[in-house]
């Protein structure tokens, strides 16, 4: 690629990134192009649908998510690696409202642009549940595909006004609950304030 082309389309994703942050998923195209300061043509040039855009602008963070898990594998302890991993993953979907419904869709469908780069962070978060679950400190009745819809349905958690405020709570919850054994400590000290 052109060192022009690749600063365009580097421009494109950089204007995507932040209307999406703004906007969520259903950003317009259009709104996209217009925020760039270039014609819609020359967005699809670049991006031929919605999802190659996303599939780009996401594809970064997924990458960054997996190369995570893998670290934290070995420098950290089971259960610590898996909680980090998974705040991590939450926190991230929670900047672009939407996502977690596009990624639970794309992890079903083969043909969607944002498929393989899913299927990756799924199975990636999979390995340090497996590997926490082997240690003895995570549920061993859940798997890769649980964990995913967990990251799902707490990242909508965020997206949702009224709830947003006791996200951090119930990721506490949902990580206590995943791991066996832990502790209650966060949480009763949050709801004993709360009382």
């Amino acid at each position: 690629m052109r060192a022009d082309a690749r600063k365009n389309r580097d421009h494109l994703l950089a204007v995507a990134g932040d209307a999406l942050a703004e906007q969520g998923v259903d950003v317009s195209l259009r709104d996209i192009a217009r925020r760039a300061d270039v014609g819609l043509a020359t967005l699809l040039r670049h991006f031929p649908t919605r999802e190659a855009l996303l599939e780009a602008l996401l594809r970064t963070s997924f990458d960054e998510l997996t190369a995570q898990a893998a670290e934290l594998e070995t420098s950290s302890s089971p259960a610590d690696a898996l909680v980090s991993w998974l705040r991590d993953c939450v926190a991230w979907t929670t900047e672009y409202r939407g996502v977690t419904v596009l990624m639970a869709a794309a992890i079903e469908d083969t043909e969607s642009a944002l498929h393989a780069s899913c299927v990756t962070l799924r199975a990636a978060g999979a390995r340090l549940l497996t590997r926490a679950q082997a240690a003895g400190v995570a549920r061993t009745d859940i798997d890769g595909a649980d964990l995913f819809a967990l990251v799902a349905a707490l990242a909508w958690l965020g997206d949702q006004p009224s709830l947003a405020p006791r996200a951090d709570h119930l990721f506490g919850v949902v990580a206590s609950a995943v791991l066996t054994g832990a502790g209650s400590g966060d949480g009763e000290e949050e709801r004993g304030a709360r009382s």
